[in-house]
């Protein structure tokens, strides 16, 4: 008997990456998208959203409505670090496109995630690619969030390997490490997908040039904004290549046995010269006395992914 699709929103700041998550969701029969929320991280919030909006137009699935998300952090912090060094100005490659034709529905990010986390309860799977500020506000809002929605399938943290904004910190938890930390002890079930992971997933130069000949609608739009993203690999990393961030954190929710997981406790360090730095607490040990450790619920985070499967998945789905 064939199984009915998984029904995910992605929560997402577009973003080169995202972009091509965002396709390769649309290109999976496995899954089917409901809906776009929009958050800061790439870019702010308002260009996020006119980017998902631009994004589902070349898709051809205006169909998908886009709930706006926050425009500041948990703590209403609003000096927000943006990677438009990574992504370009617009957050895609500096290719200036028009502006999308749809607007945002008028359900805001949280109240769109909280609405279909009820009708829909243990059915829907969130993809959160950004800072998780809507994820932690649907939490504060709805007392029955956490055990009404599905599955959070998140990309964020280095667990045990560098950041990526500085040593301690990965991009997504240092966009608003409140917010994370409200999300990894909020009970819900949780699959973090670190750097330490994604960095084993690397789109080589002969991928892009593949891509590039391939007369496909998406994979000719990609090879247009990929130039930027590949020239900061190279001054940033070195690599002829590029991460693939955002596409395996969504072949994870897509394919959960293309990565392997270890469960514990997450906290993220909210402050100081290690703020968005993410601990995994494997309880193995029982400590003695009552800390902001004890009794926290487990997430699972993933420690091994099939990389060649991974970018086999990518290429397959977006050279078409």
């Amino acid at each position: 008997m064939a199984t009915e699709p998984k029904k995910i929103i992605i929560d997402t700041d577009p973003g080169i990456d995202d972009a091509m998550a965002i396709f390769l969701a649309l290109r999976s029969p496995e899954v089917e998208v409901i809906g776009l929320t929009t958050i800061y991280g790439n870019v702010y919030t308002t260009l996020a959203t006119r980017n998902a909006l631009h994004l589902l137009e070349v898709a051809g699935r205006t169909d998908i409505p886009v709930a706006e998300g926050s425009h500041v952090t948990l703590t209403k912090g609003t000096k927000l670090r943006i990677a438009d060094f990574v992504h370009g100005a617009d957050g895609l490659g500096n290719q200036n496109f028009p502006p999308p034709n749809g607007k945002p529905i008028e359900e805001s990010a949280v109240d769109f995630l909280v609405n279909q986390a009820k009708a829909n309860p243990g059915k829907i799977t969130v993809v959160a690619l950004g800072p998780l500020t809507n994820i932690a506000l649907a939490v504060q809002k709805d007392p029955d969030f956490a055990k009404n929605i599905g599955q959070i399938v998140l990309l964020g943290g280095s667990f045990a390997v560098n950041g990526n904004v500085n040593p301690a910190a990965e991009a997504n938890i240092f966009g608003d490490p409140d917010a994370a930390d409200v999300v990894f002890t909020s009970g819900a079930d949780i699959l973090a997908v670190g750097i330490n992971i994604t960095h084993q997933v690397v789109l080589s130069g002969s991928d892009r040039e593949k891509l590039a000949s391939s007369k496909g609608k998406f994979a000719q739009y990609l090879t247009g904004i990929l130039e930027v993203y590949y020239s900061y690999h190279c001054d940033a990393y070195n690599i002829n290549g590029v991460y693939l961030h955002d596409p395996t954190t969504l072949l994870a929710a897509v394919d959960p046995s293309l990565v392997t997981c270890t469960e514990g406790a997450v906290r993220v360090q909210t402050s100081g010269i290690t703020r968005g730095l993410t601990i995994l607490y494997n309880k193995k040990k029982r400590f003695e006395e009552v800390t902001e450790w004890s009794n926290m619920p487990s997430v699972k985070v993933a420690v091994t992914v099939d990389a060649p499967r991974v970018v086999k998945l990518v290429m397959d789905r977006l050279l078409s």
